[in-house]
């Protein structure tokens, strides 16, 4: 028998060892802020940014790397959403001085938690300008109203930051950026119903008369949504970095899998059709990593939003058809409780998160003349 070719399972990139080594003192199933925790104090969060918010891609990538390793799928998210969503809003706005200069710290170093509130109770979660979610802004408190749902890291906060709207109408200077204690007196939150993702610590909150000191306003009131667009790039490179990583887990599990299994003596790995089938897949993980690799930097330091939207338009129509494969490839293994099944089920937070796939790909289509240009020799 000609022997087959080799076909090699994308590796996910190695973490640092220093993170290594702090992430693995942790309980497998350890608590978000727990592995946040652990991520300061390893250094991972510290040196992400810049003093104007500009992300360094490489050490996001592996911060990611280093959470996804651990296979909670949850906590990962946590920590993606604070680091490239949340994070940079702080850095590019905190004064010198005052809460959210200390919140900016704390969270910084590991040590306090925050959550990104900006899915609004009362309006589809793509439709920002439609929150209800009210501040009333006076020159000696803040009067917070409203509710967001399915807030990551919600029922571990020790902060949210609140996009609220504090006049009328969907301009985008109706919207300010609001730093919220959890402890506050009239913050509730209630856990999210779900089986799916629990150590995101997801949840939904509930304010009613929050009142603050006017320190607690993050930037300048009317700057909420255009501090929001400014980072949305961030938190799709983000995305694509976690979904190779997560991509190349699974696909590695899965080839060493289809190596021990075997029918009538021949390893499930020497057949054609299984074989082809998990090449799709390598060519689909790579075609991602290449356009990963090559919007990156414009991503980061240009904060270019069309190249933002492709990528975030390739990840969702990547990880679905990947983890499909791997989930029918494992078989019944792959039903187990923390199988590729559910990984399939929890990483529809691909297509979801940060912008819905297909309303995402209408963003790419108006950007076709630019897209179809760079396409041109």
């Amino acid at each position: 028998m000609t022997d087959l070719p080799t076909i090699r399972a994308p590796r996910p990139p190695a973490p640092p060892p220093e993170a290594a080594d702090a992430l693995a003192a942790l309980p497998g199933h350890a608590p978000a802020a727990r592995v946040w925790e652990a991520c300061g104090a390893a250094g991972l969060i510290g040196g992400l940014y810049d003093e104007q918010g500009t992300v360094v891609p490489r050490r996001l990538a592996d911060l990611l790397a280093a959470v996804d390793a651990r296979g909670d799928n949850g906590a990962t998210l946590s920590v993606l959403v604070q680091a490239a969503s949340a994070l940079p809003v702080l850095v590019t706005e905190a004064p010198g001085e005052g809460p959210v200069r200390q919140a900016l710290d704390g969270v910084r170093s590991g040590r306090q938690t925050l959550a990104l509130a900006a899915t609004d109770r009362d309006a589809a979660g793509s439709d920002l300008a439609g929150l209800t979610t009210a501040v009333d802004i006076g020159p000696d408190e803040l009067v917070l109203r409203g509710g967001k749902r399915w807030i990551t890291t919600a029922c571990a906060a020790d902060w949210f930051l609140v996009l609220a709207r504090h006049r009328p109408g969907r301009h985008f200077t109706s919207f300010t950026w609001v730093l919220v204690p959890s402890g506050a007196p009239g913050v509730r939150v209630t856990p999210a119903e779900t089986d799916l993702l629990p150590g995101s610590a997801t949840g939904h909150v509930e304010f009613t008369d929050v009142r603050l000191a006017p320190g607690h306003v993050v930037g300048r009131p009317g700057r909420g949504m255009a501090a929001f667009a400014r980072h949305m790039g961030t938190e799709r490179l983000a995305g694509a970095q976690w979904a190779l990583a997560l991509t190349g887990r699974v696909l590695a599990d899965t080839k060493e899998r289809l190596t021990l299994r075997t029918v009538d003596g021949t390893p499930l790995w020497q057949n054609p059709a299984v074989r082809q089938r998990y090449a799709t897949c390598l060519v689909q993980v790579r075609q991602l990593r290449a356009l990963c690799d090559q919007l990156g930097d414009r991503i980061a330091r240009q904060r270019d939003l069309a190249a933002a939207a492709l990528l975030k338009s390739a990840v969702g129509l990547t990880v679905d058809p990947v983890l499909t494969a791997c989930s029918q490839l494992q078989g019944a293994d792959g039903l187990a409780r923390d199988g590729a099944q559910r990984i399939r089920a929890e990483a529809a937070v691909f297509g979801i998160g940060g912008g819905v796939t297909e309303l995402v790909l209408d963003a790419v289509a108006d950007h076709a003349d630019q897209i179809l240009g760079e396409l041109s020799p």
